[in-house]
This record gives structure tokens, sequence and C-alpha cells, in this order.
């Protein structure tokens, strides 16, 4: 008679679990977009412009190119948003925000965007300096609903929109912040790129609200591949989005250790994609940090490759 150790039994009784699907080879790769931050010193100007010569002959769908809290880079971004219309190939979607301006201020901004050939803007109400509570601008765009309204006004723009699948960190309610989305995009704007988050069960969650509240638009998910948990987990606190226990015990001793590091956050990241793209998403927005290597890793294992011939045009 065959004696089943405690141990075999229980691997014997466990829950068995499918492998992800492998995409298939004549599925069209999904499309992708990256976000940059514009830099502060000329040091980090010279990592932004390599992170993006190392990214671009993945020829993304479009790059952002952010604004800081309170409308400060606002002049970097310009210059940066500027330069990748007018020296490369790619299709730059500058960050415009309520903030720290009048309207007439703002649209002279759109309109600058237009003539200098920029057709696509990234909506937002943006963020208080730190510190402070928003308060609308006197005279301005009181928030991003207004903002995308006054920008349909100036131009036919292509217009995407955030949306937060864990709730903003001010919002009145998740229905509050759910309305505000969807006037946003009644408004005319284009799809919305949601905060990052890494629970994926809570983005596929927040596709069923956004439907069931009329939504059709797309609602692109934003990932950020962790290369600092640290500061990640930070910036998280600060932006409302949750930080799981099994992340951080996947990080937990690899503060010395960047090379084990770089490992876990490629197969987290990977991990986090995949099952995305199991479950039909087919688009994704990466929060870049201006560094390359992760998003180049994680495009590869959605099947997004750079083309071996030249480009086209």
């Amino acid at each position: 008679m065959t004696r089943v150790t405690p141990v075999l039994q229980r691997w014997l009784a466990g829950e068995r679990f499918a492998p992800l699907p492998a995409r298939d080879v004549a599925q069209p790769a999904p499309l992708l977009s990256f976000e940059f931050f514009p830099p502060r010193s000329e040091a980090l100007d010279q990592q932004l412009w390599s992170c993006i010569e190392r990214l671009a002959p993945l020829r993304p769908r479009f790059v952002s190119v952010t604004y800081g809290a309170g409308g400060t880079t606002q002049g970097r971004t310009h210059a940066t948003v500027a330069r990748l219309a007018r020296d490369t190939d790619l299709i730059p979607a500058a960050h415009l925000t309520c903030v720290g301006a009048t309207r007439d201020e703002i649209d002279e901004v759109a309109r600058g965007y237009w003539a200098a050939g920029v057709r696509h803007i990234v909506a937002l109400r943006g963020d208080a300096p730190p510190g402070a509570d928003y308060a609308p601008h006197p005279g301005g765009y009181a928030y991003a609903s207004d903002l995308v309204a006054g920008l349909r006004r100036i131009g036919d723009f292509e217009i995407s929109v955030a949306a937060y699948p864990e709730v903003h960190p001010t919002a009145a309610s998740p229905e509050a912040d759910l309305d505000n989305l969807k006037r946003k995009l009644d408004a005319g704007a284009t799809r919305a790129i949601t905060q990052y988050f890494f629970d994926t069960g809570t983005y596929l969650r927040f596709l069923d609200r956004c439907l069931a509240a009329g939504i059709t638009a797309p609602i692109v998910p934003g990932i950020m591949p962790v290369s600092n948990f640290a500061q990640a987990a930070k910036f998280s606190a600060l932006c409302g989005t949750s930080v799981p226990r099994w992340l951080a015990e996947m990080f937990e001793g690899t503060e010395d250790a960047p090379e084990i590091r770089r490992i876990v956050a490629s197969i987290v990241a990977a991990e986090q994609v995949r099952t995305l793209q199991a479950n039909s998403i087919d688009e994704f927005h990466f929060y870049t940090l201006n560094r390359p290597e992760l998003t180049l890793a994680i495009a590869h294992i959605l099947g997004v490759r750079a083309p071996s011939g030249p480009p086209p045009g």
C-alpha cells in the first residue's frame, strides 16, 4: 500500500492554476505610450534624451511630458515637447493643467502648441504645491472638464485625461470621482489614462464600474515599473495608490542588491502586464521615470519589438 506523505497530500489536494496564455504571434502587439518628466539639470537632460532614444524604436502611439505640482517645470515641459515635435518622429503629448494660470494664459499655451504642430494634450486639473489645498485660479479653468471644453474650442486636439482606479485622494467618494471622469470624457476627451496601480484586480473592477456608468472611451492602464521600492512606496502614499504587502515582501532585503532588485522589478511588472493582456487589454501607458531598461524589457514580453526595417515615411 502506497503511503501519501502530508506534504504530497497537500500538493495533490491543492488548487490547480493554468498558465497565463501566450500571445498568438498572429495577434497584433499592444499599443504603447510612454511618459517622461522634464529635466531639472543638464545631466538629467542627457538622461532624458538617452531614454527617449532607447524607447523611440518601439514606435509608441505617443509620448507625454509631465508638469510638476503647482505648474512647476512648465517652461522645461514646453521646451521638451517642442524639441520632440521638431527633432523626432515621435508624437508628443503635452501635459497642461489648470493650476496657477488664467484661461487666457492657458489658451495661449494651447495655441502655441498647435502652432508648433502638437496635436495631443493631456488635460489635468493639476495638484497644488506641497502643503496647500487646491483652489481654482481666479479667471482660470476650475477643473479638468472645463479645460477639456476650452481646448475643444481652440483646436481639434486629441485629449487624454486622468482616471483613478483607487479614487483620487481629494474625491468626496468613488461615485463622485467616477462622475468627474465621465464629465471629462463627455466634454470631449479622447481617452483616459489611469494612475498607476499594483493590484491588477483593482483596475479590472474599475473597468466594470466605468462600463456600468456608461463610459465607453478607452481607459488605458498606467504602468509604473518599480526600480526603487522605497521611493515608489513614498510616492504612492501621496497619490493614493495602495502598495500590497506582497510587493513589499518581494523587494524586502534588496536595498543593497541592485541586480536582484532589477530582476524582481521585471518579474513583478511582467506578471502585471501579462495578466492584463490575458484579460484582452491591448494598450498600455508606461511611467518610465526617464529610465528605459524596465520598460524595454516589459515591451519585449508584450510582443512589442523595434522593427528591423527603416522607419516609415
